[in-house]
């Protein structure tokens, strides 16, 4: 793709070190937000910084503070004797 805002999947493939058929599968499944121009998938550059792992979606930062406090609730106490460790 020549324009700089998006990348194919190609692009994406070599960037990210996986194949072509791993990014159009995560592409299909919905973990790779695309857009479909004709036959191909054009991936706006905003995502990559997502992929990895640079930027959080809220949804992403609520999944992570219920992941914690969960871990907190269940194994407080384990972790604070680590921590004094």
């Amino acid at each position: 793709m020549k324009d700089k805002n998006y990348m194919s999947i190609p692009e994406l493939a070599e960037f990210l070190g996986i194949s072509r058929i791993a990014v159009y599968k995560k592409v299909k499944k919905g973990q790779i937000e695309a857009e479909k121009i004709g036959r191909n998938y054009a991936i706006p550059r905003r995502v990559i910084a997502g992929i990895l792992g640079k930027t959080l979606s809220k949804e992403q930062k609520r999944k992570i503070d219920r992941a914690v406090r969960k871990t907190v609730k269940e194994y407080g106490e384990v972790l604070f004797m680590l921590g004094k460790g």
